[in-house]
């Protein structure tokens, strides 16, 4: 089967500001999100791409836009199944303030179970994108060959429960994968089993340096991109802001 390079979005604004954002319109990629989506042709140069397919959501759109101007003749195929989840209630909030929901909890621990207020459950959620990868699968073998590399631009929890499903794990333990912003996360579907070649890499380590001692000096905005996903105990819903 074929090969699939997901790409989570660019840094966004609503990453940097420690917001949910879900299916909020008019999210866009914020100036490192921007550099982040500036670098992505360069990152795959030499790597062929039958087809590109992309959430609908403006800040996948704003990553793509580079790559696809490095490489005229390739159209963007849109597909809603790739698209955030669909927080409902919780979107547009900052997660600091859930992080005291109840709900939240149950997110961290046993996210199977989880419906968020007014949106959709992380079981749906995983089951349209799944749908969706073995569908393009399918289409991309069938029209460019077995070789045929494909990529999705998508979104920190839907590329992790893509990976979860990839390495036959349950969604429960989904929060054990992180995927940083405009990472490339590379699988291989064969007719026995996918295999996952990349996970989650930018070539950037800079989330394996320890955070500042209490007291120190540190880059401004950094305690906040802390609490928005950077190297923090927890998973971080949405994905968080990656490293600073």
């Amino acid at each position: 089967m074929a090969t699939l390079i997901l790409v989570r979005h660019g840094r966004s604004t609503a990453n940097t500001a420690g917001l949910l954002a879900g299916w909020t319109p008019g999210v866009a990629l914020d100036e490192r999100g921007a550099e982040q989506a500036a670098a992505l042709p360069g990152r795959l140069a030499g790597v062929p791409l039958a087809a590109v397919v992309t959430s609908p959501l403006q800040r996948c759109r704003e990553t793509l836009a580079p790559l696809l101007a490095a490489r005229p003749g390739l159209e963007p195929h849109t597909d809603e199944r790739i698209g955030e989840c669909h927080y409902g209630d919780w979107s547009g909030r900052k997660l600091s303030e859930l992080s005291d929901e109840p709900l939240m909890k149950i997110v961290q621990q046993h996210p199977s179970a989880v419906a968020f207020p007014g949106g959709e459950s992380m079981r749906a959620m995983q089951a349209r994108a799944v749908d969706a990868v073995r569908d393009w699968n399918a289409r991309i073998e069938e029209e460019h060959g077995s070789d045929a590399v494909f990529l999705m631009c998508s979104h920190g929890d839907i590329i992790k429960s893509l990976v979860a499903d990839a390495l036959g794990m349950h969604l429960d333990l989904f929060q054990r994968i992180h995927v940083d912003p405009c990472s490339v996360t590379a699988i291989r579907y064969t007719p026995i089993r996918p295999y996952v070649f990349r996970l989650g890499d930018t070539g950037d380590f800079g989330a394996l340096v320890p955070s500042p001692a209490s007291g120190d000096a540190e880059e401004p905005g950094a305690a906040e991109a802390r609490t928005s996903g950077g190297n923090g105990d927890d998973a971080v819903v949405g994905g968080g802001a990656g490293a600073v």
